[in-house]
């Protein structure tokens, strides 16, 4: 079955290229695209697609916002923002917001159908350009409760984690560590259950809040 998708940005012609590009992919479908809050709203109303392509400035409403109104309605829904906006502010905002992945609109071709991908099986991305400053932002604020110490999983669980957080899925973490799916998946829920986190969003903030993506980390590929 291919990823549906819902492609939601006010600018025609960039919706125009973004399906030119996403449909020349076998196993990319986009099944409508909407040029705001209510259009979007409307359209999911009807259908329910994987994965939602979600611009930012849009007419009259926030794209970032509107990421949590749709996840709050169908929380099975995945929202990937693609957005102009190379500013840890927006960043932090849409993985607050629940989204799954930041792509900036200058990145590659490439670059957007491997988070497309990743998002999908499960994975976060976050550009390594603003990876930095992510972490400065959920680093042991003063005056917040410390969160579980990382020392409380094991040696495993810590790099399950960690390549959790630099958006691995659970099928490439499998065959980076050569365990079987049922066993990173077991995982997850034992390093969930350690740190009293209950969203893999959450992980990945847990992740870079520890420090356990330097900064200077490539992406994978």
């Amino acid at each position: 079955m291919p990823i549906c998708l819902v492609l939601v940005d006010d600018h025609a012609l960039v919706r125009a290229g973004l399906k030119a590009l996403l449909q020349a992919q076998p196993h990319l479908q986009v099944i409508g695209e909407a040029s705001g809050a209510e259009e979007l709203l409307h359209l999911l109303a009807e259908r329910r697609p994987d994965l939602v392509l979600m611009d930012v400035s849009l007419p009259g409403s926030d794209g970032l916002e509107l990421t949590q109104q749709v996840l709050q309605r169908y929380p099975e829904v995945k929202v990937l923002v693609l957005t102009m906006h190379e500013d840890e502010s927006y960043l932090v905002r849409a993985i607050k917001a629940g989204a799954s992945g930041y792509v900036l609109k200058k990145a590659a071709d490439t670059e957007l159908l491997n988070a497309i991908n990743t998002v999908y099986s499960g994975g976060t991305v976050v550009p390594p350009s603003l990876a930095v400053n992510l972490i400065r932002e959920f680093y042991n604020k003063p005056g917040e409760k410390e969160t579980t110490s990382v020392e409380v999983l094991s040696e495993r669980e810590t790099e399950v984690l960690r390549l959790i957080a630099v958006g691995y899925s659970n099928q490439e973490i499998a065959e980076s560590l050569f365990l079987s799916i049922k066993t990173v998946s077991q995982d997850q829920g034992r390093i969930m259950e350690k740190l009293n986190l209950k969203k893999r969003s959450e992980l990945v903030r847990y992740a870079m809040s520890k420090n356990l993506i330097p900064g200077s980390d490539k992406s994978k590929g």
